[in-house]
């Protein structure tokens, strides 16, 4: 049974996994869309679809029997921080967000990014992503859409505007805070951890 439930762990074909790969394709798309040729409404069309699919794509591997794999415990994280850096430089470039909320996204994440060879050194890959980290990408990957949304010259994007800016002020502190706490289970395994020893 153990070779069985590995095998079932190691598939690649499966629904969530499908649907971040799509997600990954539909970076360049998004570009595209917004810097290239403009078309913001379609820009916001991938956005909302990306953030829905992300979160079907954890529903699904935690609610569905054989739809959960590594594969999808590596892609899924990486595919939200290639977003977490795409989305906020796009839209600072279009003008619809300021530069220093790119500079502290990416701050935050260069910072978490630097703890990972301490972490190697005490024989883990990375620590679990946690439910307050989770709900701040949501926050955050809620709040673009809305801000770009909300560029329109009209009564309703005014309010659409100001929700958005709320999702992204909301998830920033989110993010910011799962970093501190990021960084106090690092400490707590630096303490409680001896380094693994070399092959």
């Amino acid at each position: 049974m153990a070779g069985a439930s590995g095998d079932v762990r190691d598939r690649v074909l499966t629904v969530p996994n499908a649907l971040s790969a799509l997600r990954l394709v539909l970076v360049p798309v998004f570009l595209y869309l917004l810097l290239v040729i403009h078309a913001n409404a379609w820009a916001v069309g991938v956005l909302m679809f990306s953030g829905f699919s992300d979160w079907a794509d954890g529903k699904i591997a935690r609610m569905v029997a054989n739809q959960s794999s590594r594969l999808g415990e590596l892609l899924d994280p990486a595919v939200d921080r290639i977003y977490m850096v795409t989305v906020p430089v796009a839209l600072a470039i279009y003008g619809a967000v300021p530069w220093w909320i790119v500079i502290t996204l990416i701050g935050r994440d260069v910072v978490l990014a630097s703890t990972l060879p301490v972490l190697r050194s005490r024989g883990l890959t990375a620590l679990p992503v946690t439910y307050i980290g989770k709900a701040a990408t949501f926050a955050l990957m809620s709040g673009f859409p809305l801000i770009l949304l909300g560029q329109w010259d009209a009564l309703w994007s005014r309010v659409v505007l100001a929700c958005g800016w709320a999702f992204l002020i909301w998830g920033m502190a989110m993010y910011l805070w799962s970093a501190v706490l990021y960084l106090i289970q690092v400490a707590m395994v630096v303490r409680q951890l001896p380094k693994a020893a070399k092959r």
